[in-house]
């Protein structure tokens, strides 16, 4: 007899208390695909931003993607790289939050012996966007660089990342003040606070991960000549004339389009990441674990922008 599968979904947009747990059957893998007994769940903005409509709205009701850890239980026809039973971490397009996910082979990852699956979700995803956005900023360490949402699951990676990497100057850009002493912990030179006048001298390159309204001022940190990197799923305009003015670049970066177009760079990416974090310099912080049947408070934690670090759901 087939066990029901626990998933959440949400039937209306709107606060996180429209997430809605309920039981389905068990999906089947289709080629190229692995079925995943979860152990770990990352909660994203991008999945916040979208119970909340923000951005393209999709039809109702709605399921969410995002990054998850678990056991290998079935593959689909030509997966090769994967068996049965292999721990492994992904980034999933939809229904992530489940206790089973269907996930894209070329996206999955083995998570090492010794490591949990908590440590995979905090670290893989969220760091190959650190580190995609580094590679595709090319910064050298002379140049300075400004992270939005420095305290968030990629922005805490990227901070630590971008002072490994050698950058002289890291400036950690948040929404609140107590989150300075947490940053300065984790490498950061400067921390400034988003209703700050001044962020300081401008800087070479922003990664910004925020959007929004917050994107003017982002390009507005950077000196003439500098780039931003854009991987925030809140959108934001800005005047084409700002770039030209200031001779200002914007790259977009979605993690989806960096792994098939560069997917020796992305396993690279992939091995420095645990081995950085093995020997202990790099430091993935897990603000809290909380159930999946909790879903609604994960996302609560996230809209309040309170979290230092990742949020993760268990099944």
């Amino acid at each position: 007899m087939e066990v029901p599968v626990r998933r959440i979904r949400y039937y209306e947009y709107g606060s996180p208390a429209v997430l809605r747990l309920e039981e389905a059957v068990t999906p089947e893998p289709g080629p190229s695909e692995l079925l995943v007994r979860t152990e770990a769940i990352g909660v994203t903005l991008p999945a916040v931003r979208k119970v909340r409509g923000e951005g393209d709205r999709t039809p109702l009701p709605g399921v969410l993607g995002g990054e998850i850890a678990g056991e290998v239980v079935a593959i689909g026809a030509g997966v090769s790289s994967f068996a049965v039973g292999d721990r492994v971490t992904s980034l999933t397009f939809t229904g992530s939050y489940a206790d089973l996910v269907l996930a894209p082979d070329f996206m999955a990852s083995r998570i090492p012996d010794g490591a949990s699956c908590t440590q995979a979700v905090v670290l893989v995803r969220s760091g190959h966007v650190a580190l995609a956005a580094l590679a595709t900023a090319r910064p050298t360490a002379t140049e300075s660089v400004l992270i939005t949402g420095a305290a968030s699951g990629v922005g805490h990676l990227a901070v630590q990342l971008a002072k490994i990497h050698g950058i002289e100057r890291v400036v950690a850009a948040v929404s609140s003040p107590d989150k300075a002493d947490f940053l300065r912990g984790l490498g950061a030179d400067e921390v400034v606070t988003y209703d700050s006048q001044h962020w300081g001298e401008p800087v070479d390159v922003v990664l910004d991960g925020v959007g929004g309204n917050l994107l003017p001022r982002a390009l507005a940190a950077l000196r003439p000549g500098g780039q931003l990197i854009f991987f925030s799923s809140g959108g934001g305009t800005v005047p084409a004339f700002d770039l030209l003015a200031g001779s200002k670049t914007i790259t977009g970066l979605t993690m989806a389009r960096f792994a098939n177009t560069e997917p020796e760079l992305y396993e690279q990416h992939h091995q420095q990441l645990w081995q950085l974090s093995q020997s202990g310099r790099l430091r993935p912080a897990v603000h809290a674990e909380i159930p999946l049947t909790d879903a609604a408070s994960a996302h609560e934690i996230i809209e309040a922008r309170a979290n230092l670090g990742k949020v993760v759901l268990r099944p």
